[in-house]
Protein backbone atom coordinates (compact mmCIF):
# COMPACT_ATOMS: atom_id res chain seq x y z
CA UNK A 1 0.00 0.00 0.00
CA UNK A 2 1.51 3.23 -0.99
CA UNK A 3 2.15 6.39 1.48
CA UNK A 4 -1.14 8.06 0.48
CA UNK A 5 -0.97 12.03 1.74
CA UNK A 6 -4.43 13.10 0.67
CA UNK A 7 -6.12 10.00 2.41
CA UNK A 8 -4.56 10.28 5.72
CA UNK A 9 -4.34 14.44 5.93
CA UNK A 10 -8.62 14.04 5.32
CA UNK A 11 -8.47 11.71 9.02
CA UNK A 12 -7.61 15.12 10.66
CA UNK A 13 -10.48 17.39 10.05
CA UNK A 14 -8.37 20.39 11.76
CA UNK A 15 -5.65 20.02 9.39
CA UNK A 16 -8.02 22.22 6.96
CA UNK A 17 -8.73 25.17 8.70
CA UNK A 18 -7.18 28.42 8.45
CA UNK A 19 -5.16 30.42 11.28
CA UNK A 20 -5.09 34.51 10.36
CA UNK A 21 -7.03 33.89 7.11
CA UNK A 22 -3.89 31.22 6.35
CA UNK A 23 -4.04 27.54 5.78
CA UNK A 24 -2.91 26.26 8.84
CA UNK A 25 0.59 24.03 8.72
CA UNK A 26 1.19 22.04 12.24
CA UNK A 27 4.60 22.00 12.84
CA UNK A 28 4.24 21.36 17.03
CA UNK A 29 4.01 17.54 16.65
CA UNK A 30 6.63 17.18 19.66
CA UNK A 31 4.41 18.67 22.13
CA UNK A 32 1.11 17.53 20.95
CA UNK A 33 -0.10 15.45 17.24
CA UNK A 34 -3.57 16.02 16.04
CA UNK A 35 -6.33 12.95 16.77
CA UNK A 36 -7.64 11.26 13.55
CA UNK A 37 -11.30 10.95 13.72
CA UNK A 38 -11.27 7.32 14.54
CA UNK A 39 -9.82 7.90 17.56
CA UNK A 40 -12.64 10.37 18.40
CA UNK A 41 -15.17 8.63 17.02
CA UNK A 42 -14.16 5.59 19.30
CA UNK A 43 -14.34 7.45 22.44
CA UNK A 44 -17.54 9.35 21.63
CA UNK A 45 -18.96 6.04 20.83
CA UNK A 46 -17.84 4.82 24.47
CA UNK A 47 -19.29 7.41 26.19
CA UNK A 48 -22.50 7.62 24.61
CA UNK A 49 -23.13 3.71 24.47
CA UNK A 50 -20.68 1.61 27.00
CA UNK A 51 -20.14 4.00 29.95
CA UNK A 52 -19.74 2.32 32.92
CA UNK A 53 -16.67 2.32 35.64
CA UNK A 54 -14.59 -0.82 34.62
CA UNK A 55 -13.49 -3.95 36.69
CA UNK A 56 -15.91 -3.71 39.75
CA UNK A 57 -19.10 -3.67 38.15
CA UNK A 58 -21.23 -7.14 37.99
CA UNK A 59 -23.45 -5.51 35.40
CA UNK A 60 -23.80 -5.50 30.91
CA UNK A 61 -22.20 -2.09 30.89
CA UNK A 62 -18.84 -2.41 33.41
CA UNK A 63 -18.36 -5.99 31.86
CA UNK A 64 -18.41 -4.22 28.31
CA UNK A 65 -16.44 -0.90 29.09
CA UNK A 66 -13.55 -3.41 30.93
CA UNK A 67 -13.49 -5.49 28.42
CA UNK A 68 -12.48 -2.54 26.03
CA UNK A 69 -9.97 -1.60 28.38
CA UNK A 70 -7.83 -4.48 28.75
CA UNK A 71 -8.26 -5.12 25.12
CA UNK A 72 -6.12 -1.89 25.40
CA UNK A 73 -3.70 -3.11 27.53
CA UNK A 74 -3.27 -6.15 25.36
CA UNK A 75 -2.41 -3.42 22.27
CA UNK A 76 -0.17 -1.62 24.24
CA UNK A 77 1.69 -5.13 24.88
CA UNK A 78 1.25 -6.41 21.61
CA UNK A 79 2.42 -2.61 19.86
CA UNK A 80 5.46 -2.64 22.45
CA UNK A 81 6.21 -6.30 22.29
CA UNK A 82 6.31 -6.73 26.17
CA UNK A 83 6.12 -10.28 27.02
CA UNK A 84 2.51 -9.95 29.39
CA UNK A 85 -0.20 -7.51 29.75
CA UNK A 86 0.73 -7.95 33.27
CA UNK A 87 3.87 -5.21 32.38
CA UNK A 88 1.46 -2.36 31.18
CA UNK A 89 0.47 -0.13 33.44
CA UNK A 90 -1.38 2.72 32.42
CA UNK A 91 -0.64 6.63 33.54
CA UNK A 92 -1.53 9.50 32.66
CA UNK A 93 1.86 9.91 30.60
CA UNK A 94 4.85 10.06 30.23
CA UNK A 95 5.78 11.67 33.04
CA UNK A 96 3.82 10.04 35.36
CA UNK A 97 5.52 6.97 33.89
CA UNK A 98 9.00 8.49 34.94
CA UNK A 99 7.35 9.86 38.33
CA UNK A 100 6.30 6.52 39.33
CA UNK A 101 9.76 4.46 38.95
CA UNK A 102 11.66 7.20 40.97
CA UNK A 103 9.35 7.34 43.62
CA UNK A 104 8.98 3.82 44.02
CA UNK A 105 12.18 2.97 43.05
CA UNK A 106 14.13 5.33 45.31
CA UNK A 107 11.40 4.12 48.35
CA UNK A 108 13.38 0.77 47.84
CA UNK A 109 16.14 0.70 46.99
CA UNK A 110 18.27 4.28 47.12
CA UNK A 111 19.51 5.79 50.10
CA UNK A 112 21.98 9.12 50.53
CA UNK A 113 24.87 9.20 48.33
CA UNK A 114 23.05 7.04 45.95
CA UNK A 115 23.02 7.82 41.97
CA UNK A 116 21.53 8.00 39.26
CA UNK A 117 22.75 8.70 35.69
CA UNK A 118 20.85 10.71 33.35
CA UNK A 119 21.80 12.58 29.91
CA UNK A 120 22.50 16.38 29.23
CA UNK A 121 19.58 16.66 26.89
CA UNK A 122 16.78 14.90 29.00
CA UNK A 123 13.45 16.79 29.43
CA UNK A 124 12.77 18.49 32.37
CA UNK A 125 10.27 15.63 33.27
CA UNK A 126 13.45 13.54 33.64
CA UNK A 127 15.38 15.57 36.06
CA UNK A 128 12.86 17.22 37.95
CA UNK A 129 12.19 13.63 39.86
CA UNK A 130 15.39 12.95 40.57
CA UNK A 131 15.98 16.36 42.05
CA UNK A 132 13.05 15.82 44.28
CA UNK A 133 14.60 12.79 45.49
CA UNK A 134 17.72 14.29 46.06
CA UNK A 135 16.64 16.89 48.10
CA UNK A 136 14.71 14.25 49.94
CA UNK A 137 17.16 11.24 50.42
CA UNK A 138 20.61 12.76 49.19
CA UNK A 139 20.82 11.08 46.31
CA UNK A 140 23.62 11.97 43.57
CA UNK A 141 22.63 12.82 40.08
CA UNK A 142 25.46 12.02 37.34
CA UNK A 143 24.95 13.46 34.14
CA UNK A 144 26.24 12.06 30.74
CA UNK A 145 27.72 14.67 28.41
CA UNK A 146 27.31 15.19 24.46
CA UNK A 147 29.29 16.33 21.38
CA UNK A 148 28.30 19.28 19.56
CA UNK A 149 26.47 17.52 17.08
CA UNK A 150 23.95 16.38 19.90
CA UNK A 151 25.47 13.09 20.50
CA UNK A 152 25.99 11.36 23.55
CA UNK A 153 29.67 10.59 24.81
CA UNK A 154 29.04 6.82 25.47
CA UNK A 155 32.83 6.81 26.85
CA UNK A 156 32.38 9.36 29.23
CA UNK A 157 28.81 7.68 29.85
CA UNK A 158 30.82 4.21 30.50
CA UNK A 159 32.95 6.28 32.98
CA UNK A 160 30.04 7.22 35.81
CA UNK A 161 29.31 3.69 37.00
CA UNK A 162 30.89 3.14 39.71
CA UNK A 163 29.23 0.78 43.12
CA UNK A 164 26.62 4.07 43.79
CA UNK A 165 25.32 3.87 40.70
CA UNK A 166 21.50 2.26 40.88
CA UNK A 167 20.04 3.49 37.69
CA UNK A 168 19.99 4.81 34.39
CA UNK A 169 17.13 6.89 33.05
CA UNK A 170 17.48 8.70 29.50
CA UNK A 171 15.13 10.01 26.53
CA UNK A 172 15.13 7.51 23.92
CA UNK A 173 15.02 10.54 21.55
CA UNK A 174 15.74 14.01 22.14
CA UNK A 175 12.45 16.46 22.77
CA UNK A 176 14.85 19.46 21.07
CA UNK A 177 17.48 17.85 18.74
CA UNK A 178 16.22 15.07 17.37
CA UNK A 179 19.24 12.86 19.01
CA UNK A 180 17.85 9.00 18.48
CA UNK A 181 20.12 8.09 21.13
CA UNK A 182 21.89 4.58 21.01
CA UNK A 183 19.68 2.94 23.84
CA UNK A 184 19.99 -0.68 23.27
CA UNK A 185 23.76 -0.05 23.68
CA UNK A 186 23.41 2.03 26.76
CA UNK A 187 21.35 -0.57 28.15
CA UNK A 188 24.04 -3.42 27.57
CA UNK A 189 26.03 -1.38 28.66
CA UNK A 190 24.29 -0.64 32.47
CA UNK A 191 23.37 -4.52 33.24
CA UNK A 192 26.79 -5.24 32.46
CA UNK A 193 27.11 -3.20 35.83
CA UNK A 194 24.53 -4.96 37.31
CA UNK A 195 22.01 -1.21 36.76
CA UNK A 196 18.29 -1.04 35.31
CA UNK A 197 17.26 1.55 32.84
CA UNK A 198 14.38 3.21 32.69
CA UNK A 199 13.70 5.31 28.69
CA UNK A 200 11.75 7.88 27.79
CA UNK A 201 9.98 6.97 24.95
CA UNK A 202 7.90 10.15 24.71
CA UNK A 203 9.38 10.83 21.29
CA UNK A 204 10.08 7.24 19.79
CA UNK A 205 6.91 5.58 19.91
CA UNK A 206 4.95 8.11 17.49
CA UNK A 207 7.97 7.42 14.39
CA UNK A 208 9.16 4.25 14.49
CA UNK A 209 8.83 0.40 16.03
CA UNK A 210 9.80 -0.01 19.64
CA UNK A 211 10.26 -3.67 21.10
CA UNK A 212 11.11 -3.60 24.33
CA UNK A 213 12.30 -7.24 24.98
CA UNK A 214 14.91 -6.05 21.71
CA UNK A 215 16.03 -3.23 23.99
CA UNK A 216 16.27 -5.28 27.26
CA UNK A 217 15.19 -1.83 29.13
CA UNK A 218 14.05 -2.61 32.57
CA UNK A 219 11.22 0.55 32.42
CA UNK A 220 9.60 2.36 29.20
CA UNK A 221 6.99 5.01 29.22
CA UNK A 222 5.42 7.03 27.15
CA UNK A 223 2.02 9.45 26.29
CA UNK A 224 -0.70 8.74 24.56
CA UNK A 225 -1.15 12.18 23.22
CA UNK A 226 2.49 12.39 21.38
CA UNK A 227 0.67 9.86 19.13
CA UNK A 228 -2.27 10.22 17.32
CA UNK A 229 -4.14 9.19 20.97
CA UNK A 230 -6.06 11.27 23.35
CA UNK A 231 -4.73 13.45 26.20
CA UNK A 232 -3.88 12.60 29.95
CA UNK A 233 -3.19 9.04 29.03
CA UNK A 234 -0.09 7.24 28.86
CA UNK A 235 1.68 3.78 29.50
CA UNK A 236 4.84 2.27 31.68
CA UNK A 237 6.10 -0.96 30.61
CA UNK A 238 8.57 -2.51 33.92
CA UNK A 239 9.78 -6.11 33.85
CA UNK A 240 7.49 -8.07 35.44
CA UNK A 241 9.78 -9.06 38.32
CA UNK A 242 10.85 -5.17 39.03
CA UNK A 243 7.21 -3.74 39.10
CA UNK A 244 6.83 -7.30 41.75
CA UNK A 245 9.37 -5.88 43.93
CA UNK A 246 8.62 -2.03 43.72
CA UNK A 247 5.85 -0.99 46.51
CA UNK A 248 3.10 1.12 44.75
CA UNK A 249 3.00 4.55 43.98
CA UNK A 250 -0.25 5.57 44.63
CA UNK A 251 -3.26 3.98 47.28
CA UNK A 252 -6.86 3.97 46.90
CA UNK A 253 -8.96 1.71 45.46
CA UNK A 254 -8.38 -0.81 42.67
CA UNK A 255 -5.39 -1.33 44.00
CA UNK A 256 -5.84 -3.52 46.92
CA UNK A 257 -6.69 -7.39 47.49
CA UNK A 258 -8.32 -6.82 50.89
CA UNK A 259 -7.65 -3.54 53.05
CA UNK A 260 -8.08 -4.01 57.10
CA UNK A 261 -7.27 -1.08 59.62
CA UNK A 262 -4.72 -3.16 60.75
CA UNK A 263 -3.46 -4.07 57.16
CA UNK A 264 -3.74 -3.53 53.48
CA UNK A 265 -2.76 -6.72 50.98
CA UNK A 266 -1.72 -5.02 47.49
CA UNK A 267 -3.32 -6.22 43.86
CA UNK A 268 -1.22 -8.22 41.84
CA UNK A 269 0.44 -7.06 38.57
CA UNK A 270 -0.85 -4.59 36.67
CA UNK A 271 -3.92 -3.15 39.54
CA UNK A 272 -0.72 -2.77 41.72
CA UNK A 273 0.06 0.63 40.32
CA UNK A 274 -3.47 1.93 39.15
CA UNK A 275 -4.85 3.67 42.13
CA UNK A 276 -8.48 5.09 41.39
CA UNK A 277 -10.79 4.74 38.64
CA UNK A 278 -8.56 4.99 35.26
CA UNK A 279 -9.61 6.82 32.36
CA UNK A 280 -11.16 3.76 30.72
CA UNK A 281 -12.47 5.86 27.76
CA UNK A 282 -9.18 7.42 26.45
CA UNK A 283 -6.98 4.11 26.87
CA UNK A 284 -9.99 3.09 24.30
CA UNK A 285 -8.73 5.99 22.36
CA UNK A 286 -5.37 5.03 22.62
CA UNK A 287 -5.93 1.67 21.22
CA UNK A 288 -7.42 3.42 18.17
CA UNK A 289 -4.73 5.18 18.03
CA UNK A 290 -2.28 2.19 17.67
CA UNK A 291 -4.53 0.50 15.23
CA UNK A 292 -3.97 3.93 13.04
CA UNK A 293 -0.63 3.69 13.16
CA UNK A 294 -0.23 -0.24 12.38
CA UNK A 295 -2.64 0.01 9.39
CA UNK A 296 -0.48 3.01 7.99
CA UNK A 297 2.59 1.50 9.28
CA UNK A 298 5.29 2.47 11.61
CA UNK A 299 8.17 1.58 8.92
CA UNK A 300 6.64 3.89 6.32
CA UNK A 301 5.51 6.81 8.64
CA UNK A 302 9.42 6.21 9.73
CA UNK A 303 10.60 6.79 6.23
CA UNK A 304 8.22 9.65 5.47
CA UNK A 305 9.08 11.91 8.68
CA UNK A 306 12.66 11.15 8.25
CA UNK A 307 12.61 12.44 4.37
CA UNK A 308 10.82 15.66 5.66
CA UNK A 309 13.83 16.20 8.61
CA UNK A 310 16.12 15.70 5.93
CA UNK A 311 14.39 18.14 3.19
CA UNK A 312 13.49 20.80 6.13
CA UNK A 313 17.01 20.70 6.84
CA UNK A 314 18.46 21.00 3.23
CA UNK A 315 16.39 24.19 2.58
CA UNK A 316 16.87 25.64 5.81
CA UNK A 317 20.92 25.79 5.60
CA UNK A 318 20.49 28.00 2.59
CA UNK A 319 19.06 30.97 4.73
CA UNK A 320 21.95 33.42 5.84
CA UNK A 321 22.90 33.43 9.68
CA UNK A 322 20.79 29.76 9.89
CA UNK A 323 22.34 27.47 13.32
CA UNK A 324 20.72 24.42 13.33
CA UNK A 325 20.99 22.64 16.76
CA UNK A 326 20.95 18.87 16.50
CA UNK A 327 22.90 17.19 13.36
CA UNK A 328 23.59 13.86 14.85
CA UNK A 329 23.98 10.77 12.55
CA UNK A 330 20.81 9.47 13.74
CA UNK A 331 18.46 12.09 13.84
CA UNK A 332 14.42 11.78 13.64
CA UNK A 333 11.38 14.49 12.73
CA UNK A 334 12.58 17.46 14.71
CA UNK A 335 14.48 20.65 13.77
CA UNK A 336 15.28 23.09 16.01
CA UNK A 337 16.62 26.64 15.13
CA UNK A 338 17.89 30.15 15.81
CA UNK A 339 18.58 32.96 12.43
CA UNK A 340 20.80 35.06 13.51
CA UNK A 341 20.18 37.69 16.25
CA UNK A 342 16.67 36.78 15.40
CA UNK A 343 14.82 35.72 19.21
CA UNK A 344 12.73 32.54 18.72
CA UNK A 345 9.44 34.27 20.57
CA UNK A 346 9.66 36.66 17.61
CA UNK A 347 10.30 34.27 15.00
CA UNK A 348 8.01 32.06 16.13
CA UNK A 349 5.22 34.59 16.81
CA UNK A 350 5.53 35.95 12.92
CA UNK A 351 5.80 32.53 11.75
CA UNK A 352 2.06 31.75 13.65
CA UNK A 353 0.51 35.67 11.65
CA UNK A 354 1.60 32.89 7.94
CA UNK A 355 -0.88 30.38 9.72
CA UNK A 356 3.09 28.30 10.57
CA UNK A 357 2.62 26.25 14.20
CA UNK A 358 6.19 26.26 15.52
CA UNK A 359 7.21 25.94 19.28
CA UNK A 360 9.61 28.33 20.08
CA UNK A 361 11.69 28.59 24.22
CA UNK A 362 13.40 26.25 26.12
CA UNK A 363 10.89 23.05 25.18
CA UNK A 364 11.49 21.78 29.26
CA UNK A 365 15.41 21.21 28.65
CA UNK A 366 16.91 24.02 29.85
CA UNK A 367 20.19 22.06 30.97
CA UNK A 368 20.66 21.38 27.51
CA UNK A 369 19.73 25.20 26.01
CA UNK A 370 23.02 25.92 28.82
CA UNK A 371 25.28 23.18 27.07
CA UNK A 372 24.85 25.10 24.01
CA UNK A 373 24.90 28.64 25.07
CA UNK A 374 21.91 29.48 24.29
CA UNK A 375 17.81 30.92 25.36
CA UNK A 376 15.94 28.76 23.32
CA UNK A 377 15.46 27.71 19.86
CA UNK A 378 12.48 27.54 17.27
CA UNK A 379 11.47 23.94 17.01
CA UNK A 380 9.62 22.33 13.67
CA UNK A 381 8.59 18.91 14.75
CA UNK A 382 6.61 16.76 11.86
CA UNK A 383 4.34 14.14 11.85
CA UNK A 384 2.67 11.56 9.77
CA UNK A 385 0.26 14.01 7.91
CA UNK A 386 2.91 16.62 7.06
CA UNK A 387 3.80 17.33 3.34
CA UNK A 388 6.75 19.00 1.59
CA UNK A 389 5.10 21.77 0.18
CA UNK A 390 4.52 22.40 4.18
CA UNK A 391 8.16 22.43 4.72
CA UNK A 392 8.71 24.58 1.42
CA UNK A 393 6.04 27.49 2.93
CA UNK A 394 7.54 26.97 6.45
CA UNK A 395 10.85 27.86 5.23
CA UNK A 396 9.20 30.75 2.51
CA UNK A 397 7.99 32.14 5.67
CA UNK A 398 11.41 31.72 7.93
CA UNK A 399 13.07 34.01 5.24
CA UNK A 400 10.38 35.63 5.07
CA UNK A 401 10.87 36.81 8.69
CA UNK A 402 14.40 36.93 8.83
CA UNK A 403 14.40 39.76 5.59
CA UNK A 404 12.47 41.73 8.10
CA UNK A 405 15.26 42.09 10.75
Amino acid sequence: MEYDLTQIRQDFPILSREVYGKPLIYLDNAATTQKPLCVLDAMREEYLNVNANVHRGVHYLSQQATNLHEAAREKVRAFIHAKKTEEIIFTRGTTEGINLVVSSFCDAYMHEGDEVIVSVMEHHSNIVPWQLQAAKKGIVIRVIPMNDNGELLLDEYEQLFNEKTRMVSVAHVSNVLGTVNPVKEMIRTAHAHGVPVLIDGAQSTPHFKVDVQDLDCDFFTFSGHKMYGPTGVGVLYGKEDWLDRLPPYQGGGEMIESVSFEKTVFEKLPFKFEAGTPDYVATHGLAKAIDYLEAIGLDKIARHEQMLTRYCMEQLQTIDGMAIYGNAEHKDAVVSFLVGQIHHLDMGTLLDRLGIAVRTGHHCAQPLMNRLGIQGTVRASFALYNTKEEIDTFVAGVKRVASMF
